[in-house]
């Protein structure tokens, strides 16, 4: 099977570009000499890009992928805030020497980024890797995040968090990169296939510890187990969760429009706490 395949872990990230609207697909979402910046921090320069003005809203991409992922999503949330887009270390445009790469390294990047623009919290999107940075974020840096909408993420490296084919093919993927000759370019493609065969390791008690509204998304075919989603969901103490009929993992591609609209009413609608007679309405 075809490494660069393996080290994106099959996620459609690469075609989302292909499946965006004409009306955005004039501008090149992580490719944008006119919006990206870079920050020379913790050892690396991260890239990142800028859209639109109001409240700031972070957008964290998966494994293997960059800002393009979200080309579907910017045009449509840069109408109501500041768009603030990443390519996360050692992916797309932030490339990055080091020879360690952790989830925990990638929040406190997130977090550097932050301090760096001034800005005291900022709702965050993250899908797949990116939604895993987003829980790590707000348990690492929780007055840094407003409210979190994350997609596709999983708490564990193990079939209990991933469905037996993904994991198994992360472990392939991961074994035929070492047994390629050690360039950079593999070795940065080593670096990202071991990112998701080892990690994350995030704890219930962790979850428990997150203070801002979250909601937690999933497909009903994903490659995250929806048990595992639902998981989540029952350990963040304000969260609401959305399990997507008919979908897989790449919910803000293939469900674009329904998932760009649930965010947007979750991130401009006050969190409500549902319980008692509540449960009834």
């Amino acid at each position: 099977m075809h490494t660069k395949l393996i080290a994106a872990l099959l996620f459609v990230i690469i075609s989302t570009p292909i499946l965006a609207q004409s009306s955005s697909a004039k501008i090149e979402y992580g490719n944008n000499k006119a919006a990206g910046r870079y920050l020379n921090t913790r050892g690396f320069n991260m890239y990142y890009e800028v859209y639109g003005s109001g409240k700031p809203l972070l957008f964290i991409h998966g494994n293997g992928g960059s800002i393009s992922a979200f080309t579907n999503n910017i045009p449509f949330f840069a109408k109501q805030y500041k768009i603030i887009a990443v390519d996360s270390r050692a992916h797309g445009k932030s490339v990055d020497p080091s020879d360690s790469l952790s989830f925990e390294m990638m929040a406190d990047d997130f977090n550097a980024l932050l301090d760096t623009l001034h800005l005291d919290s900022c709702y965050v999107i993250g899908w797949s890797d990116g939604g895993i940075n987003g829980l790590l974020l707000a348990i690492r840096h929780p007055d840094k995040v407003k409210k979190l909408a994350t997609t596709g993420a999983n708490l564990t490296p193990d079939t209990l968090g991933l469905t037996p084919y993904v994991y198994n093919l992360v472990k392939n993927g991961s074994a035929e990169l070492r047994a390629k000759k050690q360039t950079p370019e593999v070795k940065n493609q080593l670096k990202i296939s071991d990112l998701d065969l080892y990690q994350p390791n995030i704890t219930l008690d962790q979850l428990h510890t997150i203070q801002c509204p979250t909601l937690v998304i999933g497909g009903d075919h994903d490659v995250i187990p929806v048990l595992h989603t639902v998981q989540i969901a029952q350990n963040i103490p304000m969260s609401y969760l959305w399990i997507i009929p008919n979908s897989g993992h790449s919910t803000p591609v293939f469900k674009k429009d329904q998932f760009n609209k649930i965010i947007s009413d979750f991130f401009s609608t006050p969190y409500r706490k549902i319980e008692g007679n509540d449960t009834f309405k």
